[in-house]
């Protein structure tokens, strides 16, 4: 199986000097497996260039979504296949607060953009899997899912295929007043996956004053990694104000952690072959 990150940013794109490194697209990985079939997680602005990439062939395109907030939803309209004719595109949509499943598509309308939805020319389907009647197989992948700490709702996926397993919780807090899943709960659910890609988007001196926007210390996250014996760890959505030389800085001091987890802060254009 093989990891690629395509957008890495949380909450709003930050491009600029002080991101090359790093990235400034907002959320979008690509799962691939060891025969080639593809899975999408998120649809952010780094959707954009992997869309370059599909354009070139006919296969069918899966899509997960974990929820609605801008931030991974907002390159869509930008995906060069949704207007190829007959290109069948398959969305798997998250359960919201409110229920939204069609909205990364219902964006496209009104006065917020010049293209609307009817005017697609692929076929885009919406799928309502059953969550609760785990596993379900999308694409040859098995996917697992759980509610993730976040306003409005949203989920995380738990993805196995050619025996290696993913967890891909972005956008999620930990320690978040009146959590719906508990940090055991966290702890059993990603327990010795080859690849955690887990928010990292605070830092301790950002609390109280974020307490309940819906995201993770990056110390959070790295003691779940070690506490749940996961392979490698992938620190994802990136504060938009955070520079490269300040995410150096704090790769410097993960490694100075002594643990067995592979840590790291994910980067735009990386890709991992477990």
């Amino acid at each position: 199986m093989r990891v690629s990150f395509y957008g890495t940013r949380g909450s709003c794109p930050a491009p600029g000097k002080n991101t090359v490194k790093y990235g400034g697209n907002t959320a979008c990985v690509l799962v691939e497996s060891d025969d080639g079939r593809k899975l999408i997680l998120d649809a952010g602005t780094g959707i954009r260039a992997l869309g370059d990439e599909f354009i070139n062939n006919n296969d069918d395109i899966f899509l997960l979504i974990t929820h609605n907030h801008y931030d991974h939803i907002q390159g869509f309209p930008f995906f060069k296949p949704i207007y190829q004719q007959a290109r069948n595109i398959n969305i798997y949509s998250s359960v919201t607060e409110p229920d939204e499943p069609r909205a990364i598509v219902e964006q496209m309308r009104g006065s917020y953009s010049p293209i609307f939805a009817k005017m697609l020319t692929a076929n885009i389907q919406f799928k309502f899997p059953n969550w609760s009647q785990q596993p379900i197989n999308i694409n040859g992948f098995s996917v697992l899912s759980k509610p993730i700490n976040h306003p409005n709702g949203g989920r995380s996926f738990l993805i196995s295929c050619d025996h290696k397993t993913i967890a891909y919780v972005s956008d999620n807090e930990l320690n978040a007043p009146n959590a719906k899943v508990s940090k055991a709960q966290w702890q059993s659910f990603v327990e010795n996956v080859d690849l955690l890609i887990h928010d990292g988007q605070y830092l301790d001196a950002d609390l109280p004053l974020k307490l309940g926007w819906g995201h993770s210390r990056i110390s959070e996250c790295l003691n779940l990694a070690i506490d749940s014996k996961v392979k490698n760890l992938a620190i994802y959505s990136h504060d938009p104000e955070r520079t490269d030389v300040e995410l150096e800085q704090l790769q410097g001091e993960i490694d100075k952690v002594n643990c067995t987890v592979n840590a790291f802060l994910s980067k735009e254009g990386q890709s991992i072959q477990l």
